[in-house]
């Protein structure tokens, strides 16, 4: 695989027309200084400045393909297409070599093109195999060059000299640069993944809050809509009993408080669509809106303790909830006829609602996980609250929700 193919978008990919431009000048400076080279011949210069002249061609058709984020998104396909632009590397480089070894060899400034040669290594090829051939690239024109002129021993020495450094530099400077690409890479990939988890992380907020606000609104429907509507079915089935008993003066009372009931419920309707305050509390204390509660249950008294106080709307509100989910639980299961009694006990950093019957009671651990007491236990969970059932069969009920309040009285 080439080392593009591991890295979606990187300097070199960003870079290329100026890549292009560097190549172009590097050649150009290289074949200036061949033509106005002092030594050898300009018969021998001239071949040498030929065989840099198809560099400029090949590199167009072939190596600047090698080095486009089109050849890296290629090579990383599938294994096939890596071989395959592993295959077009070697085929190019190994043409370079052809053309750049004997020009380097017989003319010694020749070897200025190294510096836009062997950026490529790195940019196409493996390290392993990019050292490779940054070291013939460094040492093989420098050696030919040698064994075809025999120089005198100090220029030996300073172009062996010169072509070392260069190399060390070249493995030095190619590492560094190579590495920083990764790291660049790296980088690039964990802030797609973190774009893409963030995008996930919204997605699934917003799922999380759709799914909230409908068990919100279930809840909320179950402790209003639906226990008013389950009153009025059961005040209509005992106006028709009292209907078929000719007792009207029952009657027109229990259709009294249909039309409350009603009135009720289109007013928790409301304020539930408009996201206020629960019907009952709207402008009135707990202790007020829990009397209006129990005035519309004939059965159910209502006792409270301690200094009454404001308190925050989430308390109020989870504490109305509770005594109406107690009292249709009372009517559903015990009878309308069983007394039910609520006990609002304001202390000093708690607020405690007890709901008791003396109906027939049941076995909390039998109960399904319906709106009822599921969600009366979430809403006091959601207040930093407790809610606890206390039952069994013939012996009552008795719903007791605790609410911290985190401080005295206000």
């Amino acid at each position: 695989m080439t080392r593009g193919a591991a890295r979606d978008v990187d300097a070199w990919d960003r870079t290329i027309r100026l890549w292009d431009v560097y190549f172009a000048v590097v050649w150009a400076a290289t074949l200036a200084f061949v033509l106005g080279a002092g030594f050898p011949g300009w018969p021998v210069r001239l071949v040498a400045a030929l065989l840099l002249v198809p560099l400029v061609p090949w590199y167009l058709l072939v190596g600047r393909a090698l080095i486009q984020p089109a050849a890296s998104a290629e090579s990383a396909e599938s294994a096939e297409s890596a071989e395959s632009a592993e295959r077009r590397t070697m085929r190019y480089l190994a043409g370079v070599m052809a053309l750049f070894l004997p020009s380097a060899v017989l003319v010694g400034e020749v070897r200025l093109m190294t510096f836009a040669l062997i950026p490529q290594c790195f940019m196409t090829l493996r390290m392993r195999r990019a050292l490779i051939a940054v070291t013939v690239i460094n040492l093989a024109p420098v050696a030919g060059w040698a064994l075809l002129w025999r120089p005198a021993v100090p220029d030996l020495f300073a172009n062996s000299l010169s072509a070392t450094v260069s190399l060390v530099f070249s493995v030095v400077i190619g590492s560094w640069v190579v590495r920083i690409i990764d790291q660049s890479a790296e980088r690039a990939e964990l802030i797609a993944e973190l774009d893409a988890s963030r995008h996930e992380i919204s997605r699934l907020s917003a799922a999380h809050g759709a799914l909230a606000e409908r068990e919100r609104m279930a809840r909320e429907i179950h402790d209003t809509l639906a226990q008013g509507f389950t009153s009025l079915l059961m005040l209509v089935q005992a106006v028709e009993a009292e209907l078929d008993q000719h007792d009207l003066p029952q009657a027109r009372r229990h259709l009294t408080m249909m039309d409350g009931t009603a009135r009720q419920n289109l007013a928790e309707a409301r304020a539930l669509v408009a996201g206020g305050a629960p019907a009952d509390l709207d402008g009135a204390s707990l202790p007020d809106a829990l009397r209006r509660l129990v005035d519309r249950h004939a059965s159910a008294r209502l006792e409270v303790t301690g200094p009454v106080r404001p308190l925050p709307a989430g308390a109020e509100v989870v504490a109305l909830r509770s005594c109406q989910e107690g009292l249709t639980n009372a009517r559903r299961h015990a009878g309308s006829s069983v007394p039910v009694g609520i006990r609002l006990a304001y202390e000093e950093e708690s607020l405690t609602v007890a709901i008791h019957d003396d109906g027939c009671g049941f076995d909390p651990d039998a109960v399904g996980s319906g709106y009822g007491l599921a969600g009366l236990r979430a809403r006091a969970v959601a207040a930093g609250g407790t809610a606890t059932v206390r039952s069994a069969p013939g012996a009552g009920t008795t719903v007791t929700v605790r609410l911290p309040l985190g401080g005295g009285p206000r």
